[in-house]
């Protein structure tokens, strides 16, 4: 779903610590990490590997928690918070 970014909806994210990127999805899968891998999710991608959506679907989009630099947010139909 895109939706259009305003100041309000930017100001309400901030106020209300609004999450919608990949790394705060129970879904994502950061390079290298896998099963029974106790790193945290919000780690850097190891070189050479890129993070992934655990279901399939394109982290590009979605990846970036900062709304200061975009006219418009893209959320994913299956996110799901950690």
């Amino acid at each position: 779903m895109i939706h259009p970014l305003d100041d309000r909806l930017r100001e309400e994210a901030r106020r209300y610590r609004l999450v919608f990127a990949c790394p705060d999805c129970a879904s994502f899968d950061p390079a290298g990490a896998g099963e029974g891998d106790a790193r945290d999710v919000r780690d850097a991608a190891l070189p050479g590997r890129a993070p992934r959506c655990s279901l399939g679907y394109p982290v590009a989009p979605h990846v970036s928690r900062s709304l200061d630099d975009r006219d418009e947010v893209v959320f994913c139909k299956a996110f799901e918070l950690r």
